[in-house]
């Protein structure tokens, strides 16, 4: 039986938990859960999946997520090999909206820092000069001894990130979590398949057919969990693969076409432009800017 949508964490005595998770490959479940999650990829490669974004994601990637915010991280295909000596790598904190009390982020003085879990509802991702100083204060919290001197260090963290301006939210303005835990194996089928077919035709029937309904039924039904059409979700899934190709720098961008489920260089050249907001040549300009 596939794990429940809602994972339920291990109880916390302390006012927060951080851990290191090294595994094969990250968690391939999509779950939510009632605590807030500051996440930061160590090390692998692949697809960020958050409410109704879909995004590659590598080495460095941090994000904070608010409570009941479904998530997943799929580590691309060579990690799920049988012989693969790949690994992913990753610190997580979680802790809950009253970490601290129930009125303590009720005071006039947290105002920034409840404006930053309010915020991270809709998930928050940093860059520059922010993620880099996030991301070594993540790392002193993992080494530090339990204690209020980590406490005092994950408040200051937290503090630096309410005083960043250079976020961006994942998901859409008015994303809702729609999702049932009745509905698990259902959703998740549907990420299995598309996410292991994508490189070749999807064919809407199939895949109607693996959740057990008509084709216009399994349309509505996607939409209104997903806050997108089934074939925008395909488009993403494809996009966000070849832009990690790009990014690699070793194929074509024809080669990448194809390597992403697109049989003609037009229709992938405006998909990705739909997706990203730019051609290929320009996201890779970006990119390398950054």
């Amino acid at each position: 039986m596939k794990q429940a949508l809602r994972k339920d964490l291990e109880p916390v005595t302390n006012s927060f938990a951080v851990h290191e998770l090294t595994e094969p490959y990250f968690d391939p479940n999509w779950h939510f859960h009632p605590h807030y999650q500051l996440f930061l990829v160590e090390e692998g490669t692949g697809t960020r999946f958050i409410g109704d974004s879909i995004r590659p994601f590598v080495k460095g990637d941090l994000v904070m997520l608010g409570p009941n915010l479904p998530h997943l991280w799929r580590s691309d295909k060579a990690y799920f090999e049988p012989d693969s000596k790949l690994q992913t790598r990753g610190i997580v904190i979680y802790f809950s909206e009253n970490f601290l009390g129930d009125t303590f982020f009720q005071h006039q003085e947290m105002v920034l820092l409840r404006d930053l879990m309010n915020n991270a509802r809709r998930g928050l991702e940093w860059s520059g000069h922010t993620q880099d100083q996030a991301i070594q204060s993540l790392r002193r919290i993992h080494k530090a001894p339990a204690g209020f001197g980590r406490v005092l260090a994950f408040l200051s963290l937290l503090h630096d990130l309410s005083l960043a301006n250079n976020y961006q939210y994942i998901t859409s303005l008015g994303y809702t979590n729609m999702a049932k835990q009745s509905e698990t194996d259902r959703i998740q089928l549907v990420h299995d398949y598309v996410l292991s077919h994508f490189h070749d035709h999807i064919n809407l029937e199939t895949v109607a057919d693996l959740a057990g309904m008509t084709p216009s039924a399994f349309c509505r039904y996607f939409k209104t969990r997903a806050n997108k059409t089934f074939s925008d979700f395909v488009s993403e899934v494809r996009v966000g693969h070849a832009c990690k190709l790009l990014i690699d720098g070793s194929l074509s961008v024809t080669q990448i076409s194809y390597e992403s489920g697109y049989r003609t260089l037009s229709n992938f050249n405006r998909q990705f432009k739909v997706v990203t907001g730019q051609t290929p040549s320009s996201y890779v300009r970006t990119y390398r800017m950054v």
